[in-house]
């Protein structure tokens, strides 16, 4: 097939730095940017570290908070725009982006991508993206899972076409040159455990915690990178268990900068379908503490490249925690499987389906 080189494409999405999904998506932007697609990256708010605005590429146009108003304002961008495809990540985006093709009328291709299996419990616009999948499934000219184990939940369970459904591995960024460089120079750092993500419920950063105040090493020290509404809560608990010298929520972060510290990474996901950081920290060489989630399974091969821990178990994260502090291993295996979700592999199968759609679409 050949490539009709600059296409138009809009991207939208909730927030940049709101979690992992839409870091993922602005890769993606980025990218299709970067091999000389015009690409309209629509969200619905913005913080001043986006470094994107109306002049770049990707252009940034920032839909609003209110779900009814940008959704018109989404379907006032597709008229405007005319793009070849249409992409939307997380389900309430999916939803709104379906309303906002119907509203538009314009007969834009589209793409929705889901990234997890209970986001039909965040609100009206996620549980209609997945009660709604028969209607978003006629909409779509493709639907993406992020991990095989959810792109067998949206089939089995939501209903799902097969033969629209696919799925990509959400792209990592990887740098290979800040990975840990051998075990021994791991092992040489200070105890320091890391956790990054959205600080929400389905996250489970309040199971680390407790989990942290079982660990006997007194050394041992948590950071908690991240931000949301579980943030007064967790802090409570901190300070509830003793924990005030030894655990910080450290607010938004670069991720880079604290897995090139930490001696190990704990994820504590209360449900998760892939697990960005799970594979960020594969990148970085460390040695990864992770609930029985779909997602980090799938990613650690049942335990093959990090230790797997029952969900909600304080006792067997806090273990788990101290092994991989005592011994955290060689980082070359886990390097090596993080190439398995690296940003070329991702994008090329995001490319690839960009531009299968606007090839059948032309044929």
């Amino acid at each position: 097939m050949s490539y009709a080189k600059n296409l138009k494409l809009l991207l939208t999405t909730r927030a940049i730095v709101d979690g992992g999904a839409e870091r993922v998506f602005l890769t993606i932007a980025r990218r299709f940017a970067a091999r000389g697609d015009d690409v309209t990256m629509a969200i619905d708010c913005a913080v001043p570290t986006e470094e994107l605005d109306e002049t770049t590429n990707p252009r940034l146009v920032v839909l609003g908070a209110n779900h009814a108003a940008s959704t018109f304002r989404l379907a006032a961008l597709l008229r405007e725009v005319r793009p070849d495809v249409a992409l939307a990540a997380v389900s309430g985006s999916c939803a709104k982006l379906a309303m906002a093709q119907t509203l538009a009328r314009t007969g834009t291709p589209t793409v929705f991508s889901y990234h997890g299996f209970e986001e039909w419990r965040t609100g009206r616009l996620g549980a209609l993206a997945y009660y709604g999948m028969p209607l978003l499934d006629r909409a779509a000219s493709r639907i993406v899972a992020v991990s095989d184990g959810l792109h067998a939940d949206l089939i089995e369970r939501w209903g799902a076409d097969p033969e629209k459904t696919q799925r990509i591995y959400n792209p990592v960024s990887l740098d290979l040159d800040v990975a840990a460089a051998s075990a021994t120079r791991l092992a040489d750092r200070p105890p320091l455990i890391v956790a990054i993500g959205r600080l929400s419920i389905e996250k489970g950063m309040i199971d680390l915690v407790d989990a942290f105040a079982r660990v006997e090493r007194p050394d041992a020290r948590l950071f908690i990178g991240g931000d949301g509404p579980e943030r007064d809560r967790i802090a409570r608990r901190i300070t509830e268990l003793g924990l005030d010298e030894r655990v910080r929520l450290v607010g938004h972060v670069e991720p880079c900068a604290y897995y090139r510290r930490a001696r190990v990474v704990a994820v504590p996901s209360r449900t998760e379908a892939f697990g960005l950081v799970v594979a960020e920290a594969l990148a970085h060489g460390l040695p990864i503490v992770a609930t029985a989630c779909a997602g980090p399974r799938e990613i650690l091969g049942d335990g093959r490249w990090g230790r797997i821990v029952p969900i909600g178990d304080a006792d067997a994260m806090a273990r788990g925690l101290e092994a991989a502090l005592d011994d955290p291993g060689a980082p070359e295996e886990r390097i090596a499987r993080a190439a398995t979700f690296s940003t070329e592999a991702g994008f090329r199968q995001w490319a690839g389906l960009v531009d299968a759609i606007v090839d059948a679409r032309a044929a």
